[in-house]
């Protein structure tokens, strides 16, 4: 079948630049994709802030039919150029985190370690706001917007900004982690305390579906369970359990949607997978999502009616040596989570 766009071969091989070898323009695009090199919380192991170029080169690589969405390059897919702001944020925020995560966080009497985790706060603080800032502005143009990061502490002025657009809205959050600490490390706006933030700072965000978690201290089970049903957990070991004792995953998925309101954003962090699809990412954990079950349940959100209003893709970090294996599945993935959204919008 013929391109509907006018002198382009989507079987050829990638003939653009821009994500998925598209040539598309911000202002032609549909769907607008933000990059966030951010990672100065990361305090296993780093690389994440590499992710969004990561998956830019392997992108190109993508089929752009897909048999489960059909066509969503038609729409027009652009990814901004990065921030040289936040890329300068970022290296004076890591720089300056490095001693405070090599102290385990513990900088109470030291004047030095006390300064710079002021630094790394103030930081964070600006890139939500610049963040929020650039999402809200293509937002207000009618575009899906999709922040791709980065360290899972990234996309919270996107999700900021898509509350405050869609009072009421839901987060499907995929994930190793709870990600509900409170300021861990110190770090008020660290990567494993988003949702902590979400929770406390975004009353327009009215429920929270978590899928996949495996790691989770005592406190954010407790933060969980003390949140009135605001925030609901699909555990790994719940999923495995369904499953073990012959449960269909599509039945899961089904229940897991059900807990959503109409309005849903999707934050995924790529350790939500298996680690073997995502080995380099900043903390992985044994367990999790296949592919397959990742996609069936985005699939399962557009067919329930739901709309996607917007998403993140954040942890997905390349091998030392070059290894393009993470930055491939996360190209698509990301390209699961745009055609599912668009489809979601009818």
């Amino acid at each position: 079948m013929s391109s509907p766009v006018p002198g382009y071969d989507p079987g050829a091989a990638a003939a653009g630049d821009g994500i998925f070898g598209l040539s598309h323009t911000p202002d032609e695009a549909r769907v607008v994709l933000l990059p966030i090199p951010w990672e100065p919380t990361t305090s296993y192991g780093r690389g994440t802030a590499r992710g969004p170029a990561a998956i830019l080169h392997a992108s190109r690589q993508v089929d752009l039919f897909d048999v489960r969405t059909g066509r969503p390059y038609e729409a027009g897919i652009a990814l901004l150029d990065v921030d040289p702001d936040i890329v300068r944020w970022n290296a004076e925020a890591c720089a300056a985190a490095e001693p405070i995560i090599a102290a385990g966080g513990r900088v109470e009497g030291d004047a030095d370690l006390e300064a710079r985790l002021a630094v790394v706060n103030a930081l964070s603080a600006r890139l939500n706001e610049r963040v929020a800032e650039i999402t809200r502005a293509w937002l207000d143009r009618g575009k899906l917007v999709g922040a791709v990061g980065g360290d899972h502490a990234a996309p919270y002025g996107a999700i900021a900004a898509h509350a405050a657009r869609y009072p009421g809205m839901g987060i499907l959050h995929v994930d190793a982690h709870a990600d509900l600490r409170d300021a861990y490390e110190g770090f008020t706006d660290s990567h494993a305390s988003i949702f902590h933030n979400v929770a406390t700072r975004l009353p327009g965000v009215a429920r929270i579906v978590q899928v996949g978690l495996r790691d989770m201290s005592e406190d954010e089970r407790s933060f969980t369970q003390r949140s009135g049903g605001r925030i609901v957990a699909h555990t790994d070991a719940d999923i495995a359990g369904r499953l073990f004792d012959g449960e269909p995953f599509g039945r899961i998925a089904d229940a897991i949607v059900a807990d959503l309101p109409q309005d849903v954003y999707v934050s995924f962090d790529i350790d939500g997978l298996d680690p073997a699809l995502c080995p380099h990412t900043g903390t992985p954990v044994p367990g999790g999502l296949t592919f397959q079950q990742a996609t069936a349940l985005l699939g399962r959100v557009q067919r329930s009616g739901r709309r996607i209003v917007g998403f993140d893709l954040d942890e997905v970090a390349p091998g030392p040596d070059g290894d393009e294996w993470d930055g491939n599945v996360g190209a698509r993935l990301l390209y699961k989570l745009i055609g599912f959204a668009r489809l979601s919008w009818g």
